[in-house]
């Protein structure tokens, strides 16, 4: 009956040496695992955080481009005002040609008699005649 004792025990010990060998070989894979996976989820963070901050970049990167372009079109208007205020005026008295030779007073009556045609205040042969007395024909 000896025997049946003794291999009881060492076969007991033996189950029990192959079960905690089983469950160390477990929890140590288990673990690799979650630390392989832990590795991959931040590596997909790192690299979507990177391309965030790229995209970042970029729109900064146009904001200050079209804030340039902006800038420089400020610049542009402010410098053709000083050029208009810093252009000598017309010499007194003299009145600027208009186009075709016309001066600006002549110019001037005959814008109102347009508009006093258009207005219908006066017929068409009233316009010509106006505008020929004007006109000196």
């Amino acid at each position: 009956m000896r025997r049946g004792v003794g291999r009881r025990g060492p076969s007991l010990m033996r189950a029990a040496a192959t079960t905690a060998v089983v469950a160390g070989t477990a929890t140590a894979v288990h673990h690799g695992m979650e630390s392989h996976y832990q590795n991959q989820a931040n590596a997909q963070q790192a690299q979507s955080d990177s391309q965030q901050a790229a995209y970042d970049a970029q729109d900064l990167a146009q904001q200050q481009q079209m804030q340039m372009q902006q800038m420089q079109q400020q610049m542009a208007a402010m410098q053709a005002q000083q050029a208009v205020a810093a252009a000598p005026p017309p010499p007194p008295g003299a009145a600027a040609p208009a186009a075709g030779g016309l001066s600006a007073d002549t110019m001037a009556q005959l814008q109102q008699l347009g508009q006093l045609k258009e207005s219908g205040i006066l017929s068409d042969e009233e316009f010509a005649a106006a505008k020929a007395k004007i006109l000196g024909i």
